[in-house]
């Protein structure tokens, strides 16, 4: 999926932190990605870890103040990069440990696999922290 200069299709989304505007993220993606004709699995597998770092962002970023959340999709035929980027509180979640998912198990643990997931699903899981912003680069060979 390219534009008229050959370059590849860009898409952009400013939406407030707020799980109401997770809706809107997936049919942003879905539009976004459309033109590339992604087999499901490929397809599903990027959302799901665009939508565990948005969630991630929406409840841990902002604690006592709004926000919002910028995402940039770049989409060509080799290749699909997801930028996100938020004003939140610093966090690296790449340092973020493996989770000891025997031991969640057995707890019935329902939560923390969102960056684990993440992490799992795309090819490059990239964060830097400049200007007062958290950047997290995703990125996926299709």
């Amino acid at each position: 999926m390219e534009n008229e200069a050959g370059e590849p299709a860009i898409s952009e989304l400013r939406v407030k932190a707020e799980i109401s505007q997770m809706d809107r993220i997936r049919v942003f993606l879905k539009q976004s990605l459309g033109g590339l004709m992604l087999p499901e699995e490929e397809y599903n597998q990027i959302e799901l870890a665009l939508h565990e770092v948005c969630i991630n962002i929406i409840r841990y970023g902002f604690p006592g103040r709004s926000g919002e959340i910028y995402l940039k999709v770049t989409a060509d035929e080799g290749e699909v990069k997801i930028e996100i980027r938020d004003n939140g509180i610093p966090f690296d979640p790449s340092r973020a440990g493996e989770p000891d998912l025997e031991a969640k198990i057995r707890r019935g643990d329902r939560g923390g696999y969102g960056i684990f997931l993440s992490r799992r699903l795309m090819d490059e899981f990239d964060y830097r922290r400049e200007d007062g912003e958290n950047i997290l680069r995703l990125s996926k060979r299709i």
